[in-house]
């Protein structure tokens, strides 16, 4: 059994809170540098920096899972992780469809900014990805079942953009079983009302938005190899 430092969260220049530096090559770089074992890329509502991403750590050691950060129509943000980037591109396409577009304004909330596995610019997302899609977070488990990846709700203790801020209760529906934690203080509390979370394993990322703000080698996930597919498989199984 593998023991694989991660940061299962981090947002490309393809977000528009990400910084400009935040650029696929330089991730990856960091996460080298910091001697991180496998990251996810997880841009708002997109995968699209995530084949550059998975170019760019070829002949290193770090593995890449193509991800997405979902802002579900209820604006719960949920992780979605995929064991392949032909899955991962498959997901993107849909939800594309279902993203309320409005057009970006850069001035305001920043540039979208899409990389080539060159470490070109080859593109700019004119529209919001920070929006709102059309996907409720009911539909998410038939969705990951659809496109063979897992969902984690997103900073579950925070007060914004979370399933108990923005739901105020967990659905009966609801078939989770890890969570992304900010604080695990808060996240105990939370688990007193919500008997569900006692059940759910913990992921702890840096949620970054700059490349200072990567993880270091601190958590770690067990895992039966060290391939994105292995990775998926372990989460999927509960595996601690």
């Amino acid at each position: 059994m593998d023991r694989l430092y991660y940061d299962l969260h981090i947002h490309s220049c393809l977000s528009p809170c990400g910084d400009d530096d935040m650029t696929p090559a330089n991730i990856v770089n960091m996460a080298v540098l910091k001697e991180l074992d496998v990251i996810a890329i997880t841009d708002h509502n997109s995968s699209k920096n995530c084949p550059a991403a998975i170019e760019f750590a070829k002949g290193s050691d770090l593995i890449v899972i193509p991800g997405m950060e979902l802002c579900t129509i209820e604006e719960v943000h949920v992780l979605c992780l995929f064991s392949n980037i032909d899955n991962a591109m498959r997901f993107d396409e849909y939800v594309y469809t279902k993203l309320i577009k409005v057009s970006n304004n850069e001035d305001i909330f920043g540039k979208q900014v899409i990389y080539d596995k060159k470490d070109c610019i080859c593109g700019i997302e004119p529209y919001l990805l920070i929006n709102a899609t059309e996907i409720s977070f009911q539909s998410i488990g038939r969705l990951m079942l659809e496109y063979g990846g897992i969902a984690i709700p997103a900073h579950i203790d925070k007060a914004t953009n979370s399933l108990i801020s923005n739901l105020g209760f967990i659905p009966n529906e609801a078939d989770f079983i890890w969570v992304e934690v900010t604080n695990k203080e808060e996240f105990n509390q939370l688990c007193v009302v919500n008997p569900y979370l006692n059940n759910c394993s913990i992921l702890y990322n840096s949620d970054a938005h700059s490349l200072g703000l990567i993880n270091e080698r601190e958590h770690y996930l067990p895992s039966k190899g060290r391939t994105a597919e292995d990775i998926i498989n372990s989460l999927k199984t509960h595996l601690l």
